[in-house]
């Protein structure tokens, strides 16, 4: 815990991956929800197969983050943790001439008494 997932379509070649896990790792840990910066699990995943984006054939793509947490933390600390999450994304995320791009957020409670962590 926490673990953060950054999903993104396949039509946004280069994307820095390594530098901006870099970026929202220290953006993340410098947050007093995270204890111990070894707790936190980050990822990028390229999608790799079809996606679409709305109906229309327009060029468009997306970044959609999402940041499991275990329960308990406040309304404040939650948009805080999403604020800074979105920050590094944009400023890392590709724009391609004439692409659309749709950056969201979403942060996701984890249930405290089912979840299971060791370190081994």
């Amino acid at each position: 815990m926490p673990h953060l997932t950054i999903e993104y379509s396949s039509n946004l070649p280069g994307y820095p991956e390594a530098q901006a896990l870099a970026d929202l790792n220290a953006s993340l840990c410098a947050s007093p929800e995270v204890l111990d910066e070894a707790d936190l699990k980050s990822r990028f995943v390229r999608t790799s197969g079809s996606f679409q984006i709305g109906t229309q054939p327009a060029n468009r793509a997306f970044v959609h983050a999402q940041l499991r947490l275990l329960s308990g933390r406040s309304p404040e600390a939650k948009k805080d943790l999403a604020g800074r999450i979105a920050e590094v994304l944009r400023r890392h995320t590709p724009h391609p001439a004439g692409v659309l791009v749709q950056l969201s957020v979403e942060i996701v409670d984890m249930d405290r008494p089912s979840y299971v962590k060791e370190r081994l």
